[in-house]
């Protein structure tokens, strides 16, 4: 009898641990939890109400003012201490203990400038102005990610540093978020951004390079005008012009390694208004695009080089002006391969294994570049495709839509990215470790 009673004793025991176990931090944020939360219907309205507001508002990279005040709002509301301005118009806030390890999570929040041409009840109220990438979907993951590490802040052995950064459209925000300081003793940022061409439940990412650096340049070229009829008492810069942009096709079908992939676009040529006159100059401009920092700046070099070798063999001359002042060379967006393990433990126990997809490498450009390369860093994408309502428009189209299924995904992965980063970071590497101070 009394061996019994020590079987059932120890038994008895043996449930109580997996009772305490199953509500311990690191279950809860090794579960499926972070999503259930996002989808419950109030929370799940709560941060589709964020996300039209601010797309009935959008502003351009720098002017965020109105979509900082919201954001600030709702930190409030929630309780969440918070840092403003930070790079102009951008918004730091804080969960958790305030002391080390710190990890960051990153939305962006500008618009662009175009004429969103979707009529629905919550179309942009501002003409040449509209959220056709989606940064108004991802300040509202942000949020509901802080709402969902807020509610359980007593388990987070550490700081998650929420940024809500202007300017990504060209701007080059990340590179001003950077030189503030403000994150200086995060050990490693998460960003995401919303993918129409990847279902719903299903997120997408790789180690390594995921999308390309980037810079843009623009190129007057001048001649001398006069009347069409008589073109032998002109220099024509229409017709240098194209010579140029044929020449610079040659950079990478003749002098990139057919394996190192480059782009170079040239998507802009002005010059003329009448029929029957040669005008004096016209301005072409464009993008450039590489992987890997060494490929970007001998693109550079070329395109002047050739631009100005070009329009000098039909007698013109140019002046090429790559934009650095307002439009900062992108660099390569790297994904930590350490953290691409995070991503995939994480994603595991969010959306399953199975809704887990290897992203190829993408052209376009991001400036979360900045972030990669001073601190490790991952970038992952957040599928919203819905077959049932047919084939959504890409980013920067004025007909852009978003199904707002994706907000519960992308505020869960956030959330649980950071919690987990922060119960499993190792003290030899925190900032503490390095020097750096134990409170922000």
């Amino acid at each position: 009898m009394g061996l019994f009673r020590w079987v059932s004793l120890l038994l008895l025991l043996h449930q109580l641990c997996l009772q305490i176990s199953s509500s311990s931090s690191g279950s809860v944020w090794m579960s499926s939890y972070p999503l259930e939360r996002a989808k419950e219907p109030e929370f799940f309205e709560w941060m589709v109400g964020i996300r039209r507001r601010i797309h009935e508002n959008p502003e351009l990279g720098y002017e965020e003012f109105e979509t900082a005040k919201l954001v600030m709002r709702e930190l409030d509301e929630l309780g969440i201490r918070y840092e403003y301005p930070v790079a102009v118009t951008g918004v730091v806030g804080y969960v958790g203990t305030g002391k080390p390890p710190f990890v960051a999570l990153r939305a962006d929040m500008d618009a662009l400038a175009m004429q969103e041409s979707v009529e629905w009840e919550h179309k942009s109220k501002v003409p040449g102005k509209m959220h056709a990438c989606g940064h108004d979907t991802h300040v509202a993951m942000l949020l509901g990610a802080a709402k969902i590490l807020k509610e359980r802040q007593e388990e987070l052995p550490g700081t998650v540093v929420l940024l809500f950064q202007p300017a990504e459209e060209g701007g080059g925000g990340a590179k001003k978020v950077v030189e503030t300081g403000v994150l200086e003793k995060v050990e490693a940022i998460f960003g995401f951004h919303i993918a129409s061409e990847i279902p719903i439940g299903v997120v997408a990412s790789r180690p390594g390079a995921i999308m390309a650096g980037s810079g843009f340049f623009e190129a007057v070229i001048s001649g001398k005008g006069g009347h069409a009829a008589i073109p032998q008492h002109t220099i024509d810069p229409i017709l240098s012009a194209s010579n140029v942009i044929v020449s610079l096709q040659h950079l990478v079908s003749r002098e990139a390694d057919p394996l190192d992939s480059q782009v170079v676009t040239v998507a802009k040529f002005q010059g003329g208004g009448a029929f029957n006159v040669i005008p004096d100059s016209v301005t072409i401009g464009g993008t450039f695009r590489a992987f890997s920092k060494e490929s970007l700046l001998q693109l550079k070099q070329r395109i002047e080089e050739v631009i100005k070798g070009q329009a000098a063999v039909q007698r013109c001359s140019a002046t090429v002006d790559f934009l650095e002042k307002d439009r900062p060379l992108f660099p390569v967006t790297v994904n930590n391969k350490d953290l691409h393990e995070h991503f995939l433990n994480v994603a595991g126990d969010i959306v399953g294994l199975r809704n887990i997809r290897d992203q190829q490498p993408l052209m376009g450009a991001e400036d979360f570049a900045f972030f990669t390369e001073v601190f490790p860093a991952y970038y992952y994408f957040v599928g919203m495709k819905n077959e049932t309502r047919g084939p959504m428009p890409p980013a920067h189209s004025p007909y852009f839509k978003v199904n707002e299924e994706a907000l519960s995904y992308g505020a869960a992965m956030h959330a649980s990215m950071a919690a987990r980063y922060l119960i499993e970071a190792r003290p030899a590497g925190s900032a503490a470790a390095r020097g750096g101070h134990d409170e922000l």
